[in-house]
């Protein structure tokens, strides 16, 4: 298993060819959760006053997802970001803030952040939830953010993401350990667990 980070650490990472030549940064990730991938980076200037690019970056172009960069073959692999864009949506306007609750209909809490697995999968593992009283009864003030696998199997329904029961029996309190669960996980898709 490759190395897991938060699709919000990739914010600003720099967009580098395998020759070296530095590109851009990652503005946001473009996924599909139901697929349960990232599907492409928006991206910006290097410039600290650059804005937007008009061109994107599909998850077929993308070499490697490393800890400090995301690699490239060469620039000939951008598409136009309107049409990466066009059938997904940005990761802030879909996924962050939405409701996590189980096919029973218990409610786990809201997204915080996507879990993501670096390397050349690009395979959506979990998310950083800030657990619902009911999920992790506890004072408020002190109110827990947790770590959820994604499960074997996901529905996005309008503004909530449906995880199956066995994702949420076992949760992690940092990334860390939220990897050695996802490690331990059996099955192709590595997100449920035993």
């Amino acid at each position: 298993m490759d190395e897991l980070m938060t699709a919000r650490s990739l914010t600003t990472r720099p967009v580098v060819t395998l020759g070296g030549d530095a590109v851009a940064h990652v503005k946001d990730t473009v996924c599909d959760a139901a697929a349960g991938s990232i599907t492409g980076f928006t991206l910006t200037g290097r410039g600290l006053l650059s804005g937007s690019l008009k061109e994107g970056l599909p998850w077929r172009a993308v070499y490697a997802l490393g800890h400090d960069a995301v690699l490239i073959r060469d620039r000939g692999g951008l598409v136009n970001a309107a049409a990466l864009t066009a059938h997904r949506q940005n990761l802030r306007a879909r996924l962050l803030g939405a409701e996590v609750v189980t096919e029973a209909g218990t409610e786990v809490g809201t997204v915080l952040d996507v879990v993501v697995e670096g390397g050349t999968a690009g395979r959506i593992v979990g998310f950083r939830v800030a657990a619902s009283r009911r999920f992790l009864p506890g004072p408020t003030r002190h109110r827990r953010r947790v770590y959820v696998p994604r499960g074997e199997t996901l529905t996005v329904a309008g503004r909530s993401l449906v995880l199956p029961e066995d994702a949420v029996r076992h949760v992690a309190d940092d990334l860390p350990g939220f990897a050695a669960l996802v490690a331990a996980a059996p099955g192709p898709g590595k997100g449920a667990l035993p």
